[in-house]
């Protein structure tokens, strides 16, 4: 058992960028009248820096922390995200957008995609994105923060600024940062749990409890405790990126594009000042200097900056928390950056730990449970990832041949059977992405139920008829009063400095 009795009193984060400082400014302000709390970060050591769009969930996190939206948004160059566009996924030319925000109106027995469905039989439906306000605004260009309004909206932002952001933050609340390369992780010879940090300057950092958000090289999970690493490099085959900034060609939308390409796909993102691109690969079927031309063939306006390439293995750590040691950040594992959930990952990473913080000690009872938690969410994760690659109609390269006809989990084959035959879909408790998100993507991607829920037979033609342009003539003119986005957010949260 990985039990220590030691009262938890000194937290020694590993690592700056993105994780480090979420977790320095959460423990620091939250818990920091209990605890020190100090960051070992090396201005030789560049972080990955390209998680640049968000999901909702990130409103969870702001709340806690006291961020103003206005304020982190001017900060940041950020610009709002109502979803993503899916283009070629489905096949070449073939487009869909994956929205946030519900569908529609469920009934006590049946989600709307059963009403739907109906219709479509019938000739009276519309796309069904015309039943959901955040995916209108997001092809319309609209988009406001209103009054009590369900937080549906999330963000394109410049990781490096918001790393500086939350830097302020947690330096603000006591949050002491240590300039320094870490050389030796130093273990108790018992225990077997780390002691100490050992900077290339033969300076000491003592610690209780110890974050590693040190990116891929999971220099303490790994490095020292030799976690283990679970690789899922045979259901999600990219293992490359190349990233590139761009200056702005146009007016940024309100989403994030996915363009599918022979070998993986490419990204899009509009912040205020600039505009981020990508492109995710499989190094099996393109070299970097392919890959590389794919990219800069296919993007707009004049380079920032030099692409650099990324290289990863997708997968997850065996235990996300291991002896006194947390892994936060890429650290902890990688799915891919496809639906955009790596800062979600580190976020519910950091409040769990804050949730099961040991002030009086470690015990294993903590450590299972949270590693149990962590193993769940990333588990639903990946089937929704694994999703987009698998159910496509697209035979045209290798790559995409692979992808069709990979074995993929049982948890997701049993989704994709239990929609497709009954148009069900049901969202687990612990689950991130809900009904909306995985009807919009299995539609998307081709799959149509053979069936719908019984109930919807209850309404004649005419009423189903009048349900459905209720709802979306609701939706019209909500979306109506909204400004342009661009309008809206240089009156809201223009940046200070573009």
């Amino acid at each position: 058992m990985e039990n220590n009795n030691k009262a938890i009193k000194k937290v020694v984060i590993a690592g700056g960028g993105t994780a480090g400082w979420m977790a320095a400014a959460a423990l620091s302000k939250l818990l920091g009248k209990t605890i020190e709390v100090n960051i070992v970060e090396s201005d030789e050591i560049p972080t990955v820096g390209v998680g640049e769009a968000t999901i909702p969930t990130l409103h969870i996190f702001h709340k806690l922390l006291g961020i103003n939206e206005q304020e982190f948004m001017a900060a940041t160059n950020a610009t709002f995200k109502l979803g993503i566009s899916f283009e070629n996924w489905r096949d070449v030319n073939k487009d869909y957008m994956h929205s946030f925000g519900f569908l529609g109106q469920d009934c006590w027995a049946a989600g709307f995609q059963h009403f739907w469905l109906k219709g479509q039989q019938r000739g009276i439906a519309h796309n069904i994105g015309d039943y959901c306000p955040e995916h209108l605004a997001a092809r319309e260009g609209r988009f406001a923060v209103l009054a009590n309004q369900s937080l549906n909206h999330a963000y394109h932002l410049d990781a490096g600024l918001y790393a500086k952001y939350l830097r302020n933050i947690a330096e603000e609340h006591g949050c002491k940062r240590i300039e320094g390369k870490i050389v030796k992780v130093d273990l108790d010879d018992e225990s077997g749990f780390i002691e100490s940090l050992t900077l290339a300057s033969g300076k000491v950092v003592e610690g209780d409890l110890f974050i590693d958000c040190t990116g891929f090289r999971g220099l303490l999970i790994e490095g020292a405790l030799h976690t283990g690493f679970e690789d899922w490099s045979h259901l999600l085959p990219c293992d490359s990126a190349i990233a590139v900034q761009t200056k702005t060609t146009s007016k940024p939308v309100a989403y994030t594009r996915s363009i599918a390409r022979d070998a993986g796909w490419q990204w899009r993102i509009p912040l205020q000042n600039r505009t981020g691109n990508g492109f995710v690969f499989c190094s099996k079927y393109l070299t970097d200097d392919e890959a590389k031309k794919i990219l800069l063939d296919n993007i707009e306006g004049e380079l920032l900056n030099e692409p650099r390439v990324i290289k990863y293995k997708t997968g997850t750590r065996r235990k996300h928390w291991n002896k006194n040691c947390i892994a936060v950040g890429l650290s902890s594992g990688f799915i891919e950056p496809l639906e955009s959930t790596g800062i979600h990952l580190f976020q519910r990473a950091i409040v769990r730990l804050m949730q099961m913080f040991p002030s009086q000690g470690i015990n294993q009872f903590d450590i299972d449970e949270f590693n149990t938690q962590s193993r769940t969410e990333i588990d639903n994760i990946k089937d929704f990832i694994i999703l987009h690659y698998h159910l496509t109609d697209r035979k045209d390269t290798p790559f995409w041949r692979y992808c069709r006809s990979m074995p993929v989990p049982e948890s997701l084959t049993h989704r994709m059977k239990l929609f497709e035959t009954t148009g069900r879909v049901f969202k687990k408790s612990e689950e991130l992405f809900g009904e909306s998100s995985w009807i919009q993507v299995m539609l998307g991607q081709g799959l149509l139920p053979e069936s719908y829920h019984p109930i919807v037979d209850n309404m004649s033609d005419e009423e189903l008829e009048h349900f459905l342009t209720t709802i979306r003539n609701g939706v019209q003119r909500k979306v109506k009063n909204w400004p342009d986005h661009l309008e809206f957010i240089n009156h809201y949260c223009k940046a200070s400095k573009i």
